[in-house]
């Protein structure tokens, strides 16, 4: 049987309409692939556009992957020198859809923290905001979200380049992104999870753990920590953890744990 992990939300409960919004400005041209991928696993994406001066050379780069793709471009002028309004485009377009109420999740990919009001103010209308960013995305932005996606997981990390390097110049090769290692913030969550959700005899459903960790750690992924799954970072640790696996519905395997008392 397969062992399943639900972080987010229940993928067979999937989204019914998301729509994603891009900042050109601000996102990675050689990962968009990758990201529409990511979000359809969530549900289905029925709107797709992208926000840019398209006159830019910066972007001059980005006309074969949009058609590829199928994602609508939105022109937006620069209208005062060394600043774009592509930001304010973008959350207009995000309003306009919110207000139709036809979409009960967005996706706005961008690393740029001016996006923290558009996030909360969507989540305050019941909408799931999902937020699509590099590491160096400010917290602020990342907190705003119900779900940040860390681009460096997606895919191979060293192909990875800024968007507006890709069309200027010949880009440095990066760095490969090294796994965090502070892992005292993980234990701490499973723990309180492991409070929170126990059964009678002490164990907790890794749905339930994950699902708690995304709720205070919107940009969580067990990939920034060196682990493919919350089920192998959980398994590493056979000091502090004691895992079990049993049936559920089908085909599908249920992962559980429950904390080790200290000796």
């Amino acid at each position: 049987m397969a062992e399943t992990e639900q972080i987010i939300m229940d993928k067979s409960e999937s989204l019914e309409n998301i729509a994603v919004l891009i900042d050109a400005d601000n996102a990675q041209l050689s990962k968009l692939s990758l990201i529409l991928e990511e979000l359809s696993t969530y549900g289905r994406i029925v709107v797709k556009r992208a926000y840019g001066n398209w006159k830019d050379r910066a972007l001059k780069n980005w006309e074969e992957q949009l058609k590829t793709l199928a994602i609508k471009p939105e022109q937006q002028f620069a209208y005062t020198t060394g600043k774009n309004a592509t930001d304010l485009s973008l959350a207009i377009g995000a309003m306009d859809l919110l207000h139709t109420q036809m979409y009960d999740a967005v996706a706005l990919v961008s690393s740029d923290s001016d996006y923290t009001p558009l996030a909360i103010r969507l989540r305050e209308a019941g909408i799931y905001v999902f937020g699509v960013g590099e590491e160096k995305t400010p917290l602020s932005f990342r907190n705003a979200c119900d779900n940040f996606i860390l681009t460096q997981n997606l895919g191979d990390a060293e192909k990875t380049k800024p968007a507006q390097q890709e069309e200027t110049k010949p880009a440095k090769k990066p760095e490969k992104i090294p796994p965090k290692t502070d892992l005292a913030p993980i234990h701490s969550h499973l723990k309180t999870a492991s409070e929170r959700y126990q059964d009678a005899d002490g164990w907790v459903n890794i749905s339930s753990a994950g699902g708690y960790i995304k709720r205070v750690m919107p940009d969580f992924d067990s990939k920034t920590y060196g682990f493919s799954k919350l089920t192998d970072l959980i398994k590493a640790f056979p000091k502090i953890y004691e895992t079990k696996t049993y049936p559920g519905k089908g085909t599908v395997t249920i992962f559980a744990y429950r904390c080790i008392p200290c000796p």
